[in-house]
């Protein structure tokens, strides 16, 4: 049986990778693959599965390497329906995270790292 509480992960938000030539590859993946159409890079809309009336987001975007955002070599930001019984269930579960929070228009974010330390930002969307 699955947890039906609040604090749940509810689908990619965004996929943030690093490249030495940021500009280069951007500009790549916009003319050879079709993705990205400004220097965010890209925004993909979606439906959710349970409430297909609800849409979402996934940003997709290349930082340059030498940006302090986040360590590793990429990022994933999932978004989650309830951040704070989020953040509970990872402590209570014995998990490290960041003291850091941003709020936005945009929603709540928080961050985690996983065991060999990549960066996992955690986003509830403002509604």
């Amino acid at each position: 049986m699955s947890d039906t509480t609040p604090g749940k992960i509810l689908g990619i938000g965004g996929i943030f990778f690093k490249a030495q030539n940021h500009e280069t590859v951007r500009a790549w993946y916009q003319e050879k693959m079709g993705i990205g159409n400004g220097p965010e890079g890209a925004m993909l809309p979606w439906r959710d599965a349970e409430d297909p009336e609800t849409k979402r987001l996934t940003v997709w975007s290349i930082f340059p390497a030498e940006s302090s955002y986040y360590g590793g070599p990429f990022m994933i930001n999932y978004i989650v329906d309830d951040l704070d019984a989020y953040l509970a269930k990872l402590t209570a579960a014995g998990v490290a995270i960041d003291p850091k929070r941003e709020d936005h228009d945009y929603g709540r974010f928080a961050w985690i790292d996983d065991p060999e330390g990549s960066k996992i930002e955690l986003w509830q969307p403002s509604t």
